[in-house]
């Protein structure tokens, strides 16, 4: 058995010079990056001013969202789709490859030193027999980064992982948002399946009284089929409803990714109190910049600008170093004992581009173009963002006019048809006012269950746009 010692010279004198090569490219030949100015304007024209409920100083962004959703059974439903969505699943994935592939393209930046242990035996024509053994180590084609492309190919995969990142993040961001709009929405059909059922036993028992009435010869079969319209029409609506409450179910359970405890599941619509925490809206859009999908663009943008240093390096030479180092004996023993000779080869090479047919030219004009189209992109998606909160902040603003509105009209409705039906019954009026005050009442309800779905639906989009969601998700 041998002791290997690495001796001080031949293969550790390769290692100092190893390091200064890698120290040998310090920078690069990219344009220095500097974020443009924002192309939206600085606040939004319906931003609320002034505190609200106390969260006036805290932006969107900062509030994770366990303390957004305040309702258990939904919070365990985007616990579940977090853990088990398998388009989350995929995004993840993708985040891990493209950090793979830039621990590879960053790999570069450093020598591979390889050893090698090898002996030959020969035997010459005057029969005299030769042994020799050698222990080196070294280093192959190795590209010294003098103007800093290899550099820059990192910093290109570096930016592509850290937008890929940001993509995850936003893509969780997402899965939240449309995790709770199915929940509501599955709420909301709850809730006219349960109005339509209502609705059809009051028309029945309807149509009960105009048959006996029509018996006693007070009322025409025209009062009679009148009130049958509204009974089939509330029947067809419950017919609807039921499968869309059961189309609702499926497409929650497919952004779960897996089968929902059914006391997880919302039996009518929560009140905005009980379903999520509000958030300040009246900040500068500056905040934008924040946003993951906005972020994502901007690491794109970086990495499309870092490719534009590459093209710049292909101007200029390339300098590979071949180094070897090692030992020599004619006894094996010898070699790991201090008794061998040193041995070593140098071998650099420089290539020095001449000719190339314009290749290097379009090269860089095609990065050049690019790192344009990026930029144009990172700029959209700044303008995307300010428009989506704009939107989801012009809604906010006239929500609740609106869903007072509605619960003024229901309520009229609801007494027109109290009376309608009372003065029927005492022979004062005909039954076609009760239709339709029952009609208009039976509207007036289905409007304002689809108002109070879009104010929360509304309330999670301005949370979502605003940038929301993960601010206690560290691992993200």
């Amino acid at each position: 058995m041998f002791n290997f010692s690495l001796p001080k010279t031949g293969v550790a004198k390769l290692l100092p010079i190893a390091g200064a090569l890698v120290l040998a490219g310090c920078s690069t030949l990219g344009p220095e990056y500097s974020r443009s100015n924002l192309p939206v304007a600085e606040t939004w024209e319906n931003a609320p001013q002034g505190e609200i409920q106390g969260l006036s100083e805290q932006q969107a962004i900062d509030l994770p969202w366990k303390s957004f959703i305040k309702d258990q059974r939904l919070s365990q439903i985007i616990e579940l789709a977090l853990n088990n969505n398998r388009s989350l699943r995929q995004t993840l994935a993708d985040v891990e490859a493209a950090r793979a592939t830039y621990r590879i393209q960053d790999a570069n930046l450093y020598p591979t030193i390889n050893a090698g242990l090898s002996g030959n035996r020969t035997k010459a024509s005057s029969g005299t027999i030769s042994t020799t053994y050698e222990a080196e180590a070294g280093l192959s084609s190795y590209e010294i980064d003098l103007f800093g492309k290899n550099r820059s190919l990192s910093e290109v995969q570096m930016e592509a992982y850290l937008s890929s990142q940001e993509t995850a993040k936003a893509a969780k961001i997402s899965l939240i948002g449309e995790i709770s709009n199915a929940w509501l929405t599955l709420a909301a059909d709850k809730n006219q399946l349960k109005l339509a059922q209502e609705t059809a036993s009051n028309a029945e028992k309807a149509m009960e009284i105009t048959n006996k009435r029509l018996e006693m010869g007070v009322d025409s079969r025209i009062d009679v089929a009148s009130a049958e319209t509204i009974y089939y029409n509330a029947r067809s609506d419950i017919a609807s409803y039921t499968t869309q409450v059961e189309q609702d179910l499926n497409a929650l359970r497919l952004l779960v990714g897996e089968q929902i405890d059914e006391n997880l599941l919302p039996d009518l619509l929560p009140s905005s109190e009980t379903l999520v925490a509000d958030v300040p809206a009246g900040l500068s859009s500056s905040l934008l910049l924040q946003r993951p999908d906005v972020l994502a663009a901007e690491h794109t943008l970086k990495s499309a600008n870092a490719n534009i240093g590459v093209a710049r390096a292909a101007f200029f030479p390339t300098l590979s170093l071949t180094a070897t180092g090692g030992l020599a004996s004619s006894v094996l023993a010898d070699i790991f004992s201090g008794g061998a000779s040193s041995i070593w080869t140098l071998a650099p090479s420089i290539t020095l581009p001449i000719f190339d047919g314009g290749a290097n030219d379009a090269n860089l004009a095609y990065s050049e173009a690019q790192q344009q189209k990026y930029l144009a992109a990172y700029e959209y998606a700044i303008q995307s963002a300010f428009s989506e909160v704009a939107d989801a902040l012009a809604r906010r603003a006239t929500i609740q006019d609106q869903l007072n509105s509605e619960k003024s009209l229901v309520l009229a409705s609801t007494r027109s048809y109290v009376l309608s039906l009372a003065r029927y019954k005492g022979g004062i009026d005909n039954f076609q006012s009760v239709l339709e005050a029952q009609r208009t009442m039976y509207q007036a309800n289905q409007s304002l269950i689809l108002t109070k779905q879009a104010d929360l639906e509304n309330r999670i989009t301005l949370y979502r746009v605003l940038g929301g969601g993960l601010a206690d998700d560290n691992a993200s």
